[in-house]
């Protein structure tokens, strides 16, 4: 070798040396920054994007050293507190599924314009508990009762998307047809065919209530009342971002949320056990807060009951229901001058008998396949 060449070998050598320690450095700096960030900045308490609890600072101790536990915790609330967390969330899900190919983000995946989260298996252990759960309400309150009492099972919205978008979904007939086979005691009411893609929001869970009119018929014909109301379109001057914008933290662009109004619901009066008050129909505060849907009858409630003062007869029905519910309730009004909401995940079933006469009243189990699928929630 000559001489020359030795020494341009040793200068990039050299250079590549000092590249290298450049890079570390700069990373160093970069991570060391952030950490004391993290440790410096003002905890925040809670993502609005995400719509859940932000971790805390643990507190330290010997013990919690000792047992590695206050490192576990500070790992979590690190990450959660990791300043511009936002930005990265939205950069690691756009680099996922458009620069590496990855067909969902964290279980979100993108197809014909929405947002959904995979639901997929079934989950048969589940299902057995909600029809445990089921039929405990039924042997304690209503297998004595003058009572008709019926299922419904709301399909997420994998039911349409998921499947013809070659991602992997559940047999939603086997799902029905199992719970069905546990719950023989209920009269089952078919809402499938009602429900296509449109139906629902492009970047949440939920339906859109201004499209589910015919599912409501399709309850109130299952159980023998008949719905006339007209309803006037509103819209909501807020823009909604659903629950898997924060989830996905991808720039979905924001959605309106509309709703059905009648003067029914001018007489209707809806009283809020867990408040001990009047609510309205339409909760147009929480429609400017966090999650709008929650809009519907105040979102999640465990207890109201609804009197109609303008109906004509005297049939009473009870539901027992999710957020889906809150949306097409209203819808069901018309027909029943009493409807007493019930959610068993915030209310504890053996409880009930405290607050609801169950005796002379229809009685309708309305669940989404969501919460039947992962009913550890339950009580």
């Amino acid at each position: 070798m000559w001489p020359g060449q030795t020494v341009g070998m040793e200068e990039r050598i050299l250079a590549e040396k000092v590249k290298n320690r450049i890079v570390v450095l700069t990373a160093a700096v970069f991570f060391f920054g952030a950490f004391v960030w993290c440790l410096l900045k003002p905890a925040v308490p809670f993502s609005e994007s995400e719509r859940r609890p932000l971790e805390k600072m643990p507190s330290f101790s010997v013990s919690s050293v000792v047992s590695g536990k206050f490192m576990e915790n500070f790992e979590s609330y690190s990450m959660d507190q990791f300043p511009m967390r936002n930005g990265f969330r939205t950069l690691k899900s756009i680099v996922a599924l458009y620069l590496l190919g990855q067909k969902d983000t964290g279980g979100i995946y993108l197809a014909e314009g929405y947002a959904s989260k995979l639901e997929y298996p079934m989950n048969t252990v589940s299902l057995e508990n909600a029809a445990s759960r089921f039929r405990r309400i039924y042997e304690k309150y209503l297998k004595d009762q003058n009572v008709k009492i019926y299922l419904s099972i709301i399909p997420d919205k994998n039911f349409v998307l998921a499947g013809r978008n070659d991602y992997p979904a559940m047999d939603y007939e086997k799902f029905a047809r199992s719970l069905r086979e546990k719950t023989d005691y209920m009269q089952y009411i078919d809402i499938y065919d009602c429900l296509e893609l449109a139906d629902y929001y492009k970047t949440d869970t939920h339906w859109r209530q201004e499209r589910i009119v015919d599912v409501a018929q399709r309850l109130a014909e299952g159980m023998g009342i008949s719905l006339s109301e007209k309803y006037e379109l509103k819209t909501l001057n807020v823009p909604f971002y659903g629950v898997y914008y924060g989830q996905s933290a991808l720039p979905f662009e924001p959605e309106e949320i509309c709703y059905l109004d009648s003067g029914l619901f001018d007489t209707c009066r809806v009283f809020d056990y867990e408040t001990n008050e009047e609510i309205p129909v339409y909760d147009m505060e929480r429609a400017e807060g966090r999650d709008p849907y929650e809009m519907f009858l105040a979102g999640p409630k465990s207890l109201l009951v609804v009197q109609n003062e303008s109906a004509d007869t005297d049939r009473r029905l009870i539901i027992f229901r999710d957020s889906f519910g809150s949306s097409i309730a209203p819808l069901l009004f018309e027909g029943y001058s009493e409807i007493t909401l019930i959610d068993i995940r915030y209310l504890s079933s053996e409880l009930l008998g405290n607050f609801v006469e169950f005796d002379n009243a229809d009685v309708l189990f309305l669940y989404s396949s969501l919460v039947l699928n992962n009913s550890e929630t339950l009580k």
